[in-house]
């Protein structure tokens, strides 16, 4: 059996099952969604828009960037003698029972914070929806609050950060996205000073510091308070407002929302449903683990991809940087080339690209960051044909490089990859197949594409002609049994990544939901 019969009998299969959201929505009713799964499944997890999208932006800013050292889990490492981030903090900025990570707070000032400014750049690198981290694992809001006294508007910046944002993503015709790590914030544990018994609680309650302050304020700020309080007003609570404020186009959810009662789960998703319905607005949520089904959400995996294609489509959360997802003074970060061509692998197995900067606290995107930006947009504003609106073919590409297996724990595997001129990625629309090499197809030499030889396809493709985007050159092609060989231009396109336009009559490949 061709691999392609077999690619058409798992989808048969697949849409079979009870539990496919293709079969649930045939009795879906559009509204009220109710707060259980088989409910909530009947959500389309992945509207058309979102899977046309493949690329969006967002960012690790907020009062973690003050001290721009080490990570975004500063707030966290600080609290434990003999890391890095406390014997850091205690020379800085003295003992923790005299500077805590709240009177870092007054000195978020985003004084050179511009929204618009931000958002047109973001359109300019070829986004699609954009937004922020509206909350870390730290417990400060960056949007204007009722719930959360610690927040944007009141403190800091006293500025409505999301809200500005939300205004000036929209006027760009960007999606807006906003992101929630707070899961982590509740104090789960105490009385237990070691740094593994306090990782799924982002404050360490510890004697002396402000994290076991009686302060009311400081307990919300630092998670300090009954669990069923914290759920309900704060977990649930700041959700809430951020739906009704701002009605964003896809919720995303870091790790631990597993530490999450399954009923508040439900709750939450139940009410951004059907504040969507009521808007018609097509929403996506997004999870990182097994904590929401994929009936109704889209699977994330952290700094790492799929190694094949995959009939669901799913995102990837990668940083532009090299370690630390907020700023840093001595944030490494990737080549816009490297940006690219993870681009177009997540593209040609499904899947669309969430990639986080780092501003400064001070509101400035590094230079640096803003050039590969850019260099990205420039990239997609030539080849976009072959990402934007494309689905993927019925392989997603061939050559040497294989990503390794696994998740967020192989990210150091995945941060080695390199790609070259010898490996090929595939997507597809209607009239057109898209070969993108990944390098520069050198001047004059023959590309072999061995997924188009008859042993491969169940059946021929009948192929128009061969173009080279950003390339007039007439390209000589022969399509055989035995694949499909090209001779690149004459004159070297000189591109991160080489996009060749197959141009079709008929097409056997199959356009995966």
């Amino acid at each position: 059996m061709k691999f392609i019969e077999i690619v058409k009998m798992g989808l048969l299969v697949f849409c079979l099952t009870a539990s496919s959201p293709e079969v649930l929505s045939q009795n879906k009713e559009k509204v009220p969604y109710t707060d259980d799964w088989f409910s909530l499944s009947s959500h389309n997890e992945a509207p058309d828009w979102f899977k046309d999208a493949k690329f969006g932006i967002y960012f690790h800013w907020g009062v973690y960037s003050v001290p721009a050292f080490s990570t975004e889990w500063y707030p966290y490492l600080m609290h434990f003698p003999g890391k890095k981030e406390n014997v850091y903090h205690v020379e800085k900025y003295g003992d923790l029972s005299d500077f805590g990570y709240h009177d870092f707070v007054p000195m978020f000032q985003a004084e050179n914070f511009d929204a618009e400014e931000w958002a047109k750049l973001f359109k300019q690198a070829g986004a699609k929806f954009a937004g922020p981290v509206a909350e870390h694992h730290d417990g400060f809001s960056m949007w204007d609050s009722e719930v959360n006294p610690w927040n944007a508007k009141d403190k800091g910046p006293n500025r409505d950060i999301v809200g500005e944002l939300e205004k000036a993503i929209r006027d760009q015709e960007m999606k807006f996205i906003t992101t929630f790590h707070h899961a982590r914030q509740l104090q789960r544990y105490a009385d237990k000073p070691d740094e593994k018994e306090f990782f799924d609680s982002h404050y360490p309650f510890i004697e002396g510091m402000p994290t076991t302050s009686t302060d009311p304020e400081l307990k919300i700020l630092y998670g300090n308070i009954p669990e069923e309080e914290w759920l309900e007003k704060f977990w649930y609570g700041k959700l809430k407002e951020v739906v009704d404020q701002y009605h964003p186009d896809i919720m995303w959810f870091d790790s631990w929302l597993h530490k999450i009662p399954e009923s508040y789960r439900k709750k939450f998703s139940a009410y951004f449903l059907n504040q969507a319905e009521k808007r018609n607005q097509e929403v996506v949520i997004v999870r990182k683990q097994n904590d929401l089904p994929l009936e109704m959400s889209v699977d994330d995996l952290e700094k790492s991809r799929k190694n094949e294609l995959d009939h669901k489509t799913w995102m990837t959360d990668e940083t532009l940087s090299k370690g630390s997802w907020s700023y840093t003074t001595d944030l490494n970060i990737k080549s816009a080339e490297d940006i690219i061509h993870i681009l177009v692998d997540i593209a040609s197995k499904n899947g669309v690209m969430l990639l986080n900067i780092s501003p400064k606290a001070n509101g400035n995107i590094p230079q640096d960051q803003k050039n590969v930006l850019l260099e990205i947009g420039k990239w997609l504003q030539t080849n976009g044909e072959a990402i934007y609106g494309t689905r993927p073919w019925y392989t997603y590409g061939e050559g040497p490089t294989k990503e390794p297996e696994g998740h967020f724990e192989n990210r150091d595997e995945f941060l080695k990859i390199k790609y070259s001129a010898d490996d090929v990625r595939y997507t597809t629309r209607v009239g057109a197949i898209y070969a993108t090499v990944l390098g520069q197809a050198e001047a004059g030499n023959t590309i072999t594409l061995n997924s188009f030889s008859e042993e491969e396809l169940a059946k021929d493709i009948k192929i128009k002609n061969v173009s080279f985007i950003g390339s007039d050159e007439k390209i000589e092609w022969d399509h055989n049994k035995d694949g499909l060989f090209i001779k690149a231009p004459e004159q070297q396109v000189n591109s991160p990544a080489t996009t060749i336009k197959i141009h079709i009559q008929d097409i056997d490949g199959v356009e995966l939901e």
